[in-house]
């Protein structure tokens, strides 16, 4: 698969829905081995532009690869380096034009990519359920007491080392 390829034909999709997509963007994605918690990244640089996604990404198959190089190439226009609401817009316009599910975050098995890590650290929302997951034992593992969920709920640590 042509990965400088497909890039060029989500650009063109995005353009063609009036997305302002920067004019920018490197022409060559790179191939990222060493993401192991992330699926794409687009870094600003002086020259652009730039697309890397994951090894695993590229693994996966063609609709895996759109869907990651459409999320990092929205991340190109103008103000929407976050996955804020003018992001979001676009992702939305995307999805619904292509049958996309261009979304802030996506969970490995949804993509069809193989998981490159199991996470050491596991915390549940006692009111609405939520998990999340973290590597490192960073603040929130060490004092989850001290935080809530965005629900407000309270948190529980799921798993230790």
């Amino acid at each position: 698969m042509d990965l400088d390829k497909l890039l060029q034909q989500v650009i063109a999709e995005a353009r063609a829905l009036g997305i302002p997509v920067s004019k920018n963007i490197s022409s060559k994605v790179i191939i990222n081995s060493r993401a192991k918690t992330r699926f794409g990244c687009c870094r600003k640089t002086a020259e652009g532009f730039v697309i890397e996604i994951s090894d695993r990404v590229a693994a996966a198959g063609e609709k895996a690869c759109r869907e990651v190089l459409a999320h990092e190439v929205l991340h190109s226009c103008y103000g929407c380096m976050s996955h804020g609401v003018r992001w979001k817009s676009y992702a939305d316009k995307m999805n619904a034009a292509y049958g996309y599910e261009i979304s802030r975050a996506k969970k490995g098995e949804q993509l069809g990519v193989e998981a490159a890590y199991t996470p050491k650290y596991r915390l549940r929302c006692q009111s609405c359920g939520a998990v999340f997951e973290r590597m490192r034992k960073s603040a929130i593992i060490k004092n989850y007491r001290r935080y809530r969920c965005r629900c407000g709920g309270k948190l529980e640590l799921m798993d230790k080392e």
